[in-house]
This record gives C-alpha cells, sequence and structure tokens, in this order.
C-alpha cells in the first residue's frame, strides 16, 4: 500500500540520520585530535627544554607544548633535573602529538647553594641570601649526546637547534625564521636583561654590536631564547658543550664561542628589527598553608596540578 510504503521510507531515513549523529557524537577523541604537520623538504628543529618540578611546571610545559603543535617538522627534546623521570611529565608528553625524547640529568652540584665560587654564581640578598649559578648545564649537555647519536642515524641531518625555556612565549614566527639559517642565527628577544628588547644591532646586513645592558661585555650579550644553530655544525664540533665552570649569563657565550663570530651571525627577524620570542617567567604562586586555616580545604593531594 502506498501509504505504508512511505512510512517505511521515512522510517529508514530516520534510521540513518540516528546511525550518523550516533557515529560522530561518539568519536570526540578523533574529532579533536590534532597531528603536527610534517612537510619533508622543510628542515627539522630540534627544540631542547630543560625543566624542573615546581608547581607551575605542568601549566608551562602544557601551554608551550600548545605552541609547538603548531610548528612544522618539530621534535622536542624534554630533559628533567631529576634522579628518575616523572610521570607528570611523561603522561604531559604521552598525551602530546609531537615528536618527541624525554630525558633526565639530575644537576651535580646543587644550583642553590651556600658557598661557591664567586667567578660562577651570582650572590643574591632576599629572605634567604644565596649564590645563584648557572641552570639547564647538564641538562642540555646532555641533549647534545642524544642529537648527535641521532643525527649519526638518519640520512637527513638538516636542521636547527634551538635551547627553549619551558615559560618563555614564542611566536610561530620564530620557528619559520629558523629554517633560514646557514649556521648561527640570531633574533630580538623581549622582557630580558633589565630591558624592552635585548637585541643584535645591524649595519649593511652584518651584526655590529648588541644592545644590552646587562654585562654588556660577555663576548655575546645576547639571551639563549635570541639564536639557533645549524644542527649539522654538532657533529662538526662534538667538543662544543655548555660548562658548569660559567657563571649565569655567560652560557651562551660558551657554547656560540664554538660555530661563529659576531661578524658572521646571521640577522633574521627583518634584520633584527622583530620581536617574536618574549623571556616571560612564569609568578611563582603563592599557596596558603592549609594547617594555618580556620576551616581548612578538602584534601586535594590526590589530583595533579
Amino acid at each position: 500500500m502506498p501509504f505504508v510504503n512511505i512510512k517505511k521510507q521515512y522510517l529508514a531515513i530516520g534510521m540513518l540520520i540516528f546511525v550518523v549523529l550516533f557515529f560522530f557524537n561518539s568519536r570526540p577523541a578523533f574529532q579533536c585530535q590534532f597531528t603536527p604537520e610534517v612537510t619533508p623538504y622543510l628542515p627539522t628543529i630540534y627544540g631542547i627544554t630543560p625543566t624542573y618540578a615546581r608547581l607551575t611546571q605542568k601549566a608551562d610545559l602544557t601551554r608551550l607544548s600548545q605552541t609547538l603543535m603548531l610548528v612544522k617538522n618539530f621534535h622536542w627534546i624534554v630533559i628533567e633535573d631529576s634522579d628518575t623521570k616523572t610521570k607528570l611529565v611523561e603522561n604531559l608528553l604521552k598525551e602530546t602529538p609531537l615528536k618527541y625524547t624525554h630525558l633526565n640529568m639530575k644537576t651535580q652540584k646543587s644550583k642553590h647553594s651556600s658557598v661557591l665560587d664567586v667567578n660562577i654564581c651570582i650572590y643574591k640578598t632576599s629572605a634567604i641570601s644565596r649564590w645563584y649559578c648557572a641552570s639547564g648545564v647538564e641538562q642540555r649537555n646532555i641533549a647534545l649526546n642524544w642529537l648527535r647519536g641521532h643525527l649519526d642515524g638518519i640520512p637527513d641531518k638538516r636542521g636547527a637547534v634551538y635551547f627553549m625555556d619551558d615559560d618563555n612565549t614564542y611566536s610561530l614566527k620564530v620557528f619559520e625564521e629558523m629554517r633560514k639559517i646557514h649556521k648561527v642565527g640570531v633574533w630580538p628577544v623581549g622582557i630580558v636583561g633589565g630591558m624592552r628588547i635585548e637585541m643584535p644591532l645591524v649595519t649593511n646586513g652584518k651584526i655590529s654590536g648588541f644592545n644590552a645592558v646587562w654585562k654588556p661585555f660577555r663576548p655575546f650579550p645576547i639571551d639563549m631564547a635570541g639564536f639557533a644553530i645549524n644542527a649539522t655544525l654538532f657533529l662538526i664540533h662534538p667538543e662544543a658543550k655548555f660548562s658548569r665552570k660559567v657563571q649565569s649569563g655567560f652560557q651562551e657565550s660558551e657554547i656560540l664561542k664554538y660555530f661563529t663570530t659576531k661578524n658572521e651571525m646571521e640577522p633574521l627577524a627583518e634584520n633584527c628589527t622583530k620581536v617574536y620570542v618574549w623571556h616571560t617567567r612564569t609568578q611563582k604562586p603563592s599557596i596558603l598553608n592549609p594547617k594555618k586555616l580556620k576551616h581548612p580545604p578538602i584534601p586535594d593531594g590526590h589530583i595533579e596540578v
């Protein structure tokens, strides 16, 4: 009968719509997946990030990882200042679609000591007076050891090496600049060294000096975020590494001395007139002591922050 046939058609269409809606609503994980773009002709950028345990660690690494997901051909090398790899960092990395390498290396000597060489460390007086020494030395060096072994084992060794703090802020444009590097590329860094901008000075397309007020006599008065190095140079110079015998602020000069001179540096970011990276620092959170509160909150130590 015509009426029955029409009813069956509507029923079939309704069932089809139901199946389609059920299929899409039951796939949120697939809909939300993001895979960083891999482009074979582009050099790989190796980002080396030392990190250490603190309350804001996961927040900082989460923010940085979500920027890096938008960078083509990126390999993230994360090194914990720890005797063992922590579950917090391990799980965070596994949950990203990034290509990564997870390492760990405990700092040989505490960067907060009561007595250390005045020529290596800086003495600061606040609530507690301590010597503050260069951080990330051992962590960056073990990452460079891994990098050399990795490059030895792959046919395409093209790439750039960038030393990244876990709480800095990076524009995607800075990574595009790195792909232009022949040896060592440099660019300005915002909010660092007591200045709005710390930057190389360019004259006729060459680096003629540096606009820096914090220890401007340094061989290379530049922040770690202000340069990247051709990855193949680390194979040519296997001796290149950071040094615990060099104080904070001179580590940049320590690594750069193996690869370049001031005149050989390549000014990028429109002749060092654009800021694509900022030396931001996460403020240390002020957490109340539950024991001192009149009405202590519900215990939350079982939840990872």
